[in-house]
């Protein structure tokens, strides 16, 4: 029994280990490619992505019977879906944008206020109301971020804009989704749902590649004929993105909800942390005190909801 359950615990650690490393992995390389490298094409970069999630989606599905196929029911929840993947796209390329200009370290920060946007858009949107114990957490949530942007030698406003829209963007997907499939015969595991969300995602994807960055295509084979590295560099961060959305299944599968929470709060301070280190880019005290308050004010929140259930 005793060699069952160290087998299982190693098994939920080496998941955190996938989890962070495809995470923070991802995040990096993103970061390298559109601000080091030089490759400038946030959008197609996010649709390679979708393209790399739509065909492992498939492959892990359908072939692999990772988890039962479950299928769209009716013209409206393939709506949904689609209004759900649009959030999604718009999260995501926002964030490939912020991350040209700024440092992965305060990307981070402002994501970390996830719970927040969360809290507002349920709101807003339910009328579903929290204990007053639970706002009160969200107030250093947002005041570390005030002042880690106050304290940020790299800051730059446009970036800071996008990083808020894809936070709030991906805070409002993950409210939608409970409201819009949340009936019993709607209900898609999130493998699944990435499944129909990603190809729907490139669908949206190209014409806004075409007509934002025209000629991308045209470039990145150009740029492949004098370095085969950036072909390699976008399929293996592309692969990488579907493992972030895998991981992160199997993570919430095998651990608890809050486990995930605890767990994701860590991640940020570990990309942080990671980023630093490899990209040298200038941090202040102020701007790491902010980040700090931010990550505690998280986890007081996560208390303060575990406590009101």
């Amino acid at each position: 029994m005793s060699v069952m359950k160290s087998s299982g615990r190693f098994f939920t650690i080496a998941l955190v280990a996938s989890w962070y490393s495809s995470n923070i992995g991802v995040l990096l390389l993103n970061k390298y490619l559109l601000s080091n490298y030089g490759f400038k094409y946030p959008i197609f970069l996010t649709m390679c992505h979708m393209t790399a999630c739509s065909l492992l989606s498939y492959i892990a599905i359908a072939w692999m019977k990772m988890v039962p196929m479950q299928t769209i029911r009716s013209r409206v929840q393939f709506m949904k879906i689609s209004a759900l993947s649009f959030i999604f796209c718009a999260s995501v390329v926002s964030g490939n944008i912020s991350l040209k200009y700024l440092p992965v370290s305060f990307n981070q920060a402002i994501g970390a206020t996830t719970p927040f946007f969360t809290a507002v858009f349920a709101y807003l949107m339910t009328l579903k109301r929290e204990a007053w114990l639970t706002y009160v957490t969200l107030i250093p949530v947002v005041t570390g971020v005030i002042i880690a942007s106050g304290g940020e030698p790299s800051f730059h406003l446009f970036g800071f804009i996008m990083c808020i829209g894809a936070t709030a963007a991906r805070a409002l997907k993950s409210v939608l989704q409970g409201i819009l499939l949340s009936s019993e015969g709607e209900k898609l595991n999130s493998m699944n749902l990435l499944l129909y969300m990603a190809p729907i995602a490139v669908v949206l994807l190209l014409p806004a590649t075409l007509f934002m960055e025209e000629n991308v295509v045209g470039i990145t084979l150009a740029l492949a004929r004098e370095d085969n590295r950036i072909i390699w560099l976008l399929l293996f961060n592309s692969a990488l993105a579907y493992f972030v959305n895998l991981t992160n299944f199997l993570v919430t599968k095998h651990t608890s909800a809050l486990t995930l929470q605890v767990l994701g709060n860590a991640k940020g301070a570990v990309a942080v942390v990671v980023s630093i280190l490899i990209f040298r880019n200038p941090v202040s005290v102020t701007g790491m005190l902010g980040y700090s308050l931010t990550v505690f004010g998280v986890i007081l929140y996560s208390e303060a909801k575990k406590r009101t259930k």
